[in-house]
């Protein structure tokens, strides 16, 4: 009998040896679990092309699971208050220890060889993207630039109304309030008695 052994994709021991990974189960587990995976991969490679930078947000901490190397990725890169989209999931594919364990997962679970270049980025492919990250980067600087521009505008001719509306009030100055007092009325005293 061959010694038990923890398939991780369909969750159970099998005693049957290397056989279970040729079972209808474990391929359809392997390729649900792949199609799952997939999407986050796909954004990521548009990524590759135009780099997106965005203000932080917390949403940016979430984490996708790497089936090949069994281990939680970051899916974007954070520093600071600028996140680059998809820059963790990036960097973590063109990894070599993730093209290692690429290799050693479809081989032990004799996934489809057609999909597992979908599931890998080349050197080149990761130096074009810090490529177009640094473009990301500068635009986002511009932008960051032209609206600090505008609230600065903004702010210059909120204060400069308020200064005229100041300086009109005290050139025509307060009217004054003749007060007259009739008969048995009691005088009032107010703020601008004469």
């Amino acid at each position: 009998m061959a010694p038990a052994q923890r398939c991780p994709l369909c969750r159970q021991t099998f005693f049957c040896g290397r056989g279970h990974v040729y079972s209808r189960k474990h391929q359809r587990q392997l390729k649900e679990a792949l199609e799952r995976l997939l999407p986050q991969v796909e954004a990521a490679r548009k990524a590759i092309r135009a780099a997106q930078v965005e203000r932080y947000v917390p949403e940016h901490e979430r984490c996708c699971w790497c089936l090949c190397c069994g281990c939680e990725v970051r899916e974007h890169l954070s520093h600071g208050n600028l996140t680059v989209l998809y820059g963790g999931l990036l960097e973590h594919l063109a990894s070599p220890e993730h093209k290692k364990a690429t290799n050693k997962f479809w081989w032990e679970n004799k996934a489809e060889v057609q999909m597992k270049e979908k599931f890998l980025v080349t050197p080149q492919d990761y130096a074009r993207f810090k490529k177009s990250m640094v473009k990301g980067l500068d635009s986002y600087e511009e932008k960051e630039d032209k609206v600090i521009k505008e609230m600065a505008a903004q702010i210059r001719e909120v204060e400069q109304s308020r200064q005229e509306v100041v300086r009109s009030v005290l050139e025509v100055g307060f009217p004054r309030r003749i007060q007259t007092t009739s008969g048995s009325a009691r005088p009032r005293r107010g703020l601008f008695s004469t």
